[in-house]
């Protein structure tokens, strides 16, 4: 059976948000997987109970939409990340099946959620993009796992710039931030770069 395909779209006020982006995001991943049809979330119904404050509008979709869910939404706070090695993961289409992000996130230990690193790069969190601020510019890496949608607004609005962002250079930057399609750059949490808040994993450091 095709793999099911997931999109999560802010709801805010019975407005969907970013819709273009999404929409985007799923011709391409559409285009990526060959399959000849996609859907149109520009066809999605706001109910009446997700038209006041923001809603979390989880889609599920093959050439269809099979399943639409509306939640209320509530930023998590993040205070410490885990680096976990990642260079078996691949999640370029975002999937609805998340075992391997899943199985990386129970080994954050004491801290709040893990920091991807493939190949040497930083790329995303579990459930969030990041950018890092290195004084004058946030900088976001340019090979995430999963392009976000948000991340694809803020580069198009030249407030975040794409860099190749290695390990190793984390002491260069001040602070951490997390956003994604639910929270905007200014919304979500921030991170002070420093090893207390952002620590490597034992796997990650075994050789």
């Amino acid at each position: 059976m095709r793999p099911r395909l997931l999109e999560t779209i802010c709801c805010q006020n019975g407005r969907l948000k970013g819709l273009a982006f999404h929409q985007d995001r799923v011709r391409r991943s559409a285009q990526a997987l060959g399959w000849k049809t996609f859907p149109d979330l520009y066809s999605i119904t706001i109910p009446q109970q997700a038209r006041k404050g923001r809603c979390k509008c989880r889609v599920l979709y093959r050439e269809n939409i099979e399943e639409i869910e509306f939640t209320p939404y509530y930023i998590r706070p993040v205070q410490r990340l885990t680096l976990i090695k990642a260079d078996h993961i691949d999640y370029a289409c975002k999937y609805e099946d998340r075992a391997l992000i899943n199985a990386a996130f129970a080994e954050r230990g004491e801290a709040d959620d893990v920091l991807f690193v493939r190949h040497g790069l930083l790329t995303d969190t579990s459930y969030a993009n990041i950018a890092l601020w290195d004084g004058t510019r946030w900088l976001t890496p340019k090979q995430p796992l999963l392009g976000g949608t948000r991340r694809a607004q803020l580069l198009e609005q030249d407030r975040i710039c794409m860099a190749d962002i290695f390990v190793t250079d984390l002491h260069q930057f001040e602070k951490l931030a997390l956003f994604n399609a639910m929270m905007d750059l200014e919304e979500g949490p921030v991170i002070a770069v420093q090893p207390t808040n952002i620590r490597l994993s034992s796997p990650f450091t075994k050789k």
